[in-house]
């Protein structure tokens, strides 16, 4: 199993706008291609003005062919190009992590 770790940094102030613009127009082309998320989490302490989200795949064949069919869906490329217009975010730093040996995560 790996988690694909993925931190967004938004304009001060922008994260409610940029969470709902995800929820209306992001959200459902996103899950139909990659499942429920293990965290969707705002920042509250630390690095202010940000927010993560950790998807579970079997390995990374499976993350890249859920991810390519997520690229490939109309919908998620329109919350892409909204995104870009809004203009929201700052900058995005993504990590893909293993579980350790002793950990058991089911979906």
């Amino acid at each position: 199993m790996i988690f694909d770790m993925r931190t967004y940094t938004c304009k001060p102030g922008t994260v409610p706008a940029h969470l709902k613009l995800y929820e209306e127009h992001g959200l459902a082309a996103q899950t139909k291609h990659l499942g429920q998320p293990v965290l969707y989490g705002v920042t509250e302490t630390g690095a202010i003005n940000t927010y993560v989200h950790i998807w579970a795949y079997e390995d990374a064949a499976d993350r890249s062919k859920r991810r390519a069919a997520m690229q490939a869906d109309p919908d998620w490329q329109s919350f892409l190009k909204m995104s870009a217009e809004a203009g929201y975010l700052l900058s995005q730093q993504n990590q893909i992590l293993q579980s350790a040996s002793f950990f058991n995560f089911s979906r």
